[in-house]
């Protein structure tokens, strides 16, 4: 039977010297609503719409380092409401977390940052949104998910393939 000395060297987890933390670690420190616009620009009229309002939705993802290991992610959202007799609704959501991440390959920590980052955000300001457009005088508007680890690596193919199509053939390659 082996003893807890040689456990901890089979699973790699040996202690590092002097304290020192050396495992990949990666998380959400906080959150919150960076920015909130709400506007009923036609109201008492745009309750009087009888159409159904057309949904334009737009999402945008961006990061900057606080520090070395902490990041802010900032996923923004705007929800346009337009009815054929005009606007019924806009709101503009800046939700943000700060991201935690210590020993990691570069090009895992914009992974985390630009997919899983989001994802973690993704429900808050789900539920922001839908508190702004019940406040607003509105039904809640209940975004879908977004599947944010596949439109990352989406977003990572076709800049891969405007680089090749750019550049022509990779360097040193005949």
């Amino acid at each position: 039977m082996a003893d807890e000395g040689d456990i901890l060297t089979d699973l790699n987890m040996d202690p590092a010297p002097n304290g020192a933390d050396t495992s990949p670690v990666a998380g959400i420190i906080s959150q919150y609503v960076k920015d909130l616009s709400v506007e009923n620009p036609n109201a008492p009229a745009s309750f009087q719409y009888t159409d159904q309002p057309q949904i334009d939705l737009q999402f945008n993802i961006a990061a900057k380092p606080v520090n070395d290991e902490v990041h802010e992610v900032e996923l923004k959202i705007n929800v346009s409401a337009k009815a054929e007799q005009g606007s019924v609704y806009l709101v503009e959501l800046a939700y943000c977390g700060l991201v935690g991440m210590r020993n990691m390959p570069e090009e895992q920590m914009h992974a985390f940052m630009y997919a899983e980052g989001p994802r973690l955000l993704f429900p808050f300001a789900r539920r922001v949104i839908a508190d702004a457009t019940r406040d607003a005088g509105f039904q809640p508007l209940m975004l879908d998910p977004v599947d944010f680890n596949g439109l990352y690596m989406q977003q990572l193919q076709q800049k891969a393939e405007q680089e090749a199509a750019a550049g022509g053939t990779p360097a040193g390659e005949a």
